[in-house]
């Protein structure tokens, strides 16, 4: 069961359970290269000893490099292969010089069939377990009918035993890998709470920018047309150009240091105010006591998109604003005339994001269209 890459280092959280299973794995192993080093000491034969010894160490060091990767995610697939590798070869030249270790006497390399048998389902996928697993119990056999021993007992020992340390191994890298998912579970979540963070400052921005561009392009265009024929006026709407450029240009520098709070009656004072400019007839109603931050910072943006909507799509002659509390629902109806001309509906992009912005904290969106009339409904929970 080879664990996925996930992080280049593992973090605090994850440091000591990863050190408790590489603990508990060498344990468990120790166990079993621990009793083929008897058949070292028992075999008179001092060239068979050496060899067998070196046989021994060869395959725990390979077996340890190939534990290591099952427990490192952050390894390359190159190094895990090439481990493995290693650790297959170093299990094959382990027949030669560990099967010979006491012979008839002492069943050395039976224990390191258990260990193969047990450390298989770490390295390899599941697929080559029962192969691998199967291969194994049938060397033992083989060395045990070539060096006297008893075949029982060697199958016993690679067979019973492997499976049972395979059993132990696999349910501690089991539990390692459900850490690691954990782990990377939690940076996933942490990952989407800063993208929806980021579109929910991005729409932010939309918004002021969106609503102050369309102003100040309209403005811009007003006062094109009266500089041939009333240079004051087109003085003054320059003038207030310049006025909306340098509040849209505080409001995105508030925004971007996160000190920006919304004034809802401030900002539905001055869209009636460009309403009126551009000359739409428009009423503002507001209710008597202050909203919540929450429903205040909802609605400036239905108003932005609202009014934005009014300049740019419509020939509205008159807008009216109403925002209303009761029932502990907080209600903002932007409603004009001018549904006539083309314009958004309720499949429009700013109006669909609008309707998944209220969503999130409860609240809905609803549009209408009776005749000429065109209106926008927004309602949240007043504590939002």
């Amino acid at each position: 069961m080879p664990t996925t890459p996930a992080a280049p280092d593992p973090d605090r959280w994850l440091r000591p359970a990863r050190a408790t299973t590489l603990v508990s794995l060498a344990s468990s192993l120790w166990a079993t290269l621990f009793l083929p080093l008897i058949g070292v000491l028992r075999e008179p034969d001092p060239v068979r000893s050496v060899a067998g010894a070196l046989g021994i160490v060869l395959f725990a060091v390979t077996q340890g490099a190939a534990m290591h990767a099952a427990v490192t995610p952050w390894l390359d697939d190159r190094t895990r292969r090439r481990r493995r590798f290693a650790f297959a070869i170093a299990a094959v030249l382990s027949v030669p010089l560990v099967a010979p270790l006491a012979a008839g006497v002492w069943p050395s390399w039976a224990w390191l069939g258990a260990t193969i048998v047990g450390t298989a389902p770490l390295l390899g996928p599941v697929r080559a377990v029962l192969p691998v697993t199967a291969g194994t119990v049938a060397v033992a056999a083989a060395v045990a009918v070539s060096t006297g021993g008893s075949v029982t007992k060697h199958l016993v020992i690679a067979g019973g035993i492997g499976i049972g340390i395979a059993a132990m191994n696999g349910c501690q890298v089991w539990f390692w890998d459900l850490l690691v998912n954990a782990r990377q579970g939690q940076e996933a979540r942490a990952r989407l709470a800063a993208a929806e963070e980021r579109l929910r400052f991005a729409r932010d921005v939309h918004d002021v920018l969106g609503h102050a561009l369309t102003v100040i392009a309209l403005k811009a265009e007003l006062a094109a047309r009266l500089a041939p024929v009333d240079a004051e006026r087109a003085g003054r709407e320059a003038d207030e150009v310049r006025r909306l450029a340098a509040t849209a240009l505080d409001e995105v520098r508030d925004a971007v240091h996160g000190y920006r709070r919304v004034d809802l009656a401030e900002q539905a004072a001055a869209v009636g105010q460009v309403l009126r400019s551009c000359g739409v007839r428009s009423t503002v109603l507001l209710p008597d006591g202050d909203l919540s931050a929450g429903a205040s910072a909802q609605f400036a943006a239905v108003l932005r998109e609202a009014s934005t909507n009014v300049l740019r799509h419509s020939r509205a002659g008159w807008c009216r604003i109403e925002i209303s509390v009761a029932d502990e629902v907080a209600r903002m109806t932007v409603a004009n005339d001018g549904a006539s001309a083309a314009g958004p509906d309720d499949r429009s992009h700013g109006l669909a994001g609008l309707t998944e912005r209220l969503a999130a904290v409860g609240g809905a969106l609803a549009v209408r269209r009776d005749g000429d009339v065109f209106t926008v409904e927004a309602t949240v929970p007043a504590a939002a």
